[in-house]
């Protein structure tokens, strides 16, 4: 069978989604697979795992180009791969389940953590693009404002992108429970959605040798425009802003879990997706765990994962009112090819040429 051929969807059906419903992709899913891929080879990336849901309902799962070039192993929606950043909105939902559990408080002051007055200091003094105004003395910082990244300037009320502090998110977590935070996300997440293919890893965690032995192969290019192998991320302390590898498919299963309750009760979901406010009262572009826009008509959530120079990732939700109306992508590569320019004030998904062909091959449909 051709890598990324369209059998694979009923192969599927039979039984690989573990929860997930398939239907044979149409016309329009093709012909989107057809611009994914001439788009993959014009950004030389060597292989591209593609899930698309309508609801709950897989409409399209395809591979395209190869996991590991050197031995011409295809990709595959089973495909694992370090998916960066995307990690951030699994960090979320543990927070919120730890949060309508009693567990933790979101709004405790950061400092009354173990560790964190000693990580203000520092990061301080460092005066990087990330914490020359992190907000980190005195009482006014709070778990919150770090997951919704308003945590620069004055708390919760202007956006700025800041990975590193969202990464020491996950210390709160462990401390409330006495539990490792892989372990958290092990089993409030992976578990009950069913993610088969996704594991937590850190410098003290490596991966089991049986999914190590599938991840995607990392490549970047040199000045020749060649794909050429990288070295694996370097190891990461346990954060929460990445060290998760997952198949796109396992993302799937995590979306269809999230959306049927199995993660979060349905008025705690919707806290991922309510954005903040500015003093003005104008939205703020993310929420907890979650890019936010408007395009097109239509409520966005989004989140990027980048390595540079090795993988790169986007999963995408329309957020519609109605059944049919709510569409996911995913999409996962072993190159850093997904990105687009932007700042780290700013949320711009419209940039994204693989994003605005999904929404061009899945418009609103027309109201009745």
């Amino acid at each position: 069978m051709r890598p990324g051929s369209s059998a694979l969807v009923g192969a599927l059906a039979a039984g690989l989604l573990g929860g997930c419903a398939t239907v044979p992709p149409g016309d329009g899913a093709d012909a989107l697979v057809a611009r994914f891929d001439a788009l993959r080879r014009e950004k030389g990336i060597p292989g591209l795992a593609v899930v698309v849901l309508r609801d709950t309902t897989v409409v399209l799962a395809r591979g395209l180009g190869y996991a590991d070039l050197e031995r011409r192993v295809p990709v595959t929606p089973e495909t694992p791969f370090n998916v960066a950043s995307v990690a951030k909105p699994i960090s979320a939902v543990v927070a919120l389940r730890l949060a309508a559990d009693g567990v933790l408080d979101l709004d405790r002051p950061m400092r009354r953590y173990q560790g964190f007055a000693e990580l203000c200091t520092e990061t301080r003094a460092e005066g990087s693009i990330f914490f020359r105004d992190f907000a980190c003395e005195g009482d006014r910082l709070t778990l919150r404002h770090v997951l919704s990244m308003t945590a620069n300037g004055e708390p919760g009320t202007r956006f700025w992108y800041n990975p590193p502090s969202y990464s020491w998110a996950s210390r709160p977590m462990a401390e409330m429970t006495g539990v490792p935070f892989s372990t958290l996300v092990d089993s409030l997440v992976f578990r009950p959605a069913g993610m088969r293919d996704a594991a937590r890893t850190n410098r003290r965690l490596p991966l089991p040798p049986e999914l190590a032995a599938r991840l995607a192969v990392p490549y970047h290019l040199d000045s020749a425009g060649h794909a050429v192998r990288s070295d694996p991320p370097p190891p990461q302390g346990d954060g929460a802003a990445g060290g998760v590898v997952a198949s796109a498919m396992d993302l799937a299963r995590f979306d269809v879990a999230l959306a049927g309750g199995r993660l979060l009760p349905p008025e705690w979901r919707a806290k991922l997706w309510t954005p903040g406010r500015a003093p003005s009262g104008a939205a703020l572009p993310y929420g907890l765990g979650w890019f936010l826009e408007e395009y097109g008509g239509r409520r966005l959530a989004w989140h990027t994962g980048l390595w540079e120079g090795r993988y790169s990732a986007l999963y995408l939700k329309v957020l519609g009112d109605a059944p049919g109306e709510r569409l996911t992508l995913v999409l996962l590569a072993n190159s850093d090819a997904l990105q687009w320019e932007t700042r780290f004030d700013e949320a711009a998904i419209e940039r994204s040429p693989f994003a605005t062909a999904f929404l061009a091959a899945f418009p609103p449909r027309a109201s009745s």
